[in-house]
């Protein structure tokens, strides 16, 4: 995630964006960050396959419990190479060794869908890792063709301080900045269209937007109406001037034709300022993913965009400006910040509250709390063991997080019944899955 530059400033709009409630979103990615107090993967990757539209996540690491827990679920991941690693993948060998160690382990059963190798590395302004970035995409994507991986993509998210502005603020004469445009982004959308992989963008009104304009940015009314003097086009918000600028400067470099991904965009439901809010941030995401699902924008009508919203959950453990810890579409007892129609249409579980193993909770301790609760605790433990419903099913963490559930419900749902030295979280989601019943 970062800052834009304050574009469009300009550009000021008036006509009304209406959107209707959805019953049910068809699919939407998101950002899945791990700073806080969150569930388990595996309780994370359950949620989001049984009670949510949600078919796909994208993470800001490879890390394998994350891996391992959306294998089998249908969920497409998109992986991030940690920046820091980017120099060494410039080597083909350090690429072919990444490769296995992070990749061909776990796809196919996971189904990664690209490698982000890196993010928003043009904005780093480190010469040495923008001079590597490339030459680490070309080796990765030929260590998967190596590996017979066909189906997994590499890509950049890039923020859009790559854009350098038109005075008037014209979408179509948005172009990427000098030095950058020939020498780095063009190269890169040549590979884009070779390899046919994505340019992923992360498209934020909220980091560039006029304080006297806020509507513009979160596709509310009223505004005041102004259209592009070249194309006669008319901009309803940011966000589509963000989309069509990115698409303008690509055109300008002849890769009109490469696909666009949104690998970020989001808007928080709460900062310290009045303009975030739940109703706020639902309609800013309502409106960014009815133009995902086929709106397009005035340069690209109709145009579908696989678009991850930032982010799954409210991360606590971030630091910085309030608005750091309030971009989640859930918090981390998975109930809803806001609605936009993410959620598959169920009986409720309203008053529903279960206790499991904490994702941060080592091997040690988890054994420790089953130790506990099936010599002390009142708790039959049988189901975790040889030929139970829940025996091997999914390992030590989900036999933990059986018993402790089952001490917590014996106990009167009390959040210190779920305490178990800090190891324990109470979540709003069952964590029933197959015959193992919370």
């Amino acid at each position: 995630m970062a800052k834009a530059p304050p574009l469009m400033s300009l550009l000021l709009f008036s006509a009304a964006v209406l959107l209707t409630f959805p019953a049910a979103i068809s699919s939407i990615g998101v950002n899945y960050g791990t700073l806080g107090n969150l569930p388990p993967p595996t309780q994370v990757a359950n949620f989001l396959k049984t009670q949510t539209s949600i078919d796909s996540v994208k993470i800001f690491n490879v890390d394998p419990n994350i891996l391992r827990a959306f294998a089998g679920t249908g969920i497409s991941v998109v992986v991030t190479v940690p920046n820091g690693e980017i120099p060494a993948l410039a080597n083909g060998m350090q690429a072919r060794r990444w490769v296995s160690a992070n990749i061909l382990p776990f796809h196919p059963q996971t189904k990664i869908k690209y490698i982000s190798v890196g993010n928003e590395i043009l904005l780093t302004g480190d010469s040495n890792m923008i001079s590597k970035l490339l030459p680490a995409m070309r080796n990765l994507n030929s260590a998967l063709v190596r590996a017979g991986v066909r189906d997994v993509k590499v890509t950049t998210a890039h923020s859009l301080n790559i854009i350098a502005y038109d005075l008037h603020g014209a979408p179509s004469r948005g172009r990427f900045r000098p030095g950058w445009d020939k020498g780095i982004l063009a190269p890169i959308l040549a590979y884009h269209r070779q390899t046919n992989s994505p340019f992923m963008v992360n498209p934020y009104p909220y980091f560039g937007f006029d304080p006297k304009n806020v509507n513009f940015a979160i596709f509310r009314s009223p505004y005041k109406a102004v259209r592009d003097p070249f194309t006669r086009k008319i901009y309803t918000n940011m966000y589509d001037a963000l989309m069509d600028s990115t698409y303008s400067a690509m055109k300008a470099l002849g890769y009109g034709d490469v696909n666009i991904v949104v690998g970020e965009t989001g808007w928080p439901s709460s900062c310290d300022a009045p303009w975030c809010s739940p109703a706020n941030a639902a309609w800013f995401n309502l409106n960014v993913i009815k133009r995902a699902q086929g709106q397009g924008t005035p340069l690209m009508p109709k145009r579908r965009f696989e678009t991850y919203i930032f982010g799954l959950f409210n991360e606590e453990g971030k630091r910085g400006p309030t608005a750091e810890r309030n971009w989640g579409l859930f918090r981390s007892d998975f109930s809803p910040v806001y609605d936009v129609g993410l959620l598959r249409g169920r009986t409720s579980t309203a008053g529903g509250k279960w206790c499991v193993a904490k994702s941060g909770a080592t091997k040690a301790q988890l054994q420790g709390n089953i130790d506990w609760v099936c010599s002390q605790g009142g708790v039959d433990c049988k189901p975790i063991q040889t030929g139970g419903s829940c025996f091997n099913h999914n390992g030590l963490r989900m036999h933990a997080s059986f018993v402790m559930n089952a001490y917590f419900q014996k106990n009167g749902r009390s959040d210190g019944s779920c305490h178990f030295s800090g190891t324990g979280v109470v979540v709003r989601s069952n964590p029933s899955s197959g015959a193992c019943k919370f």
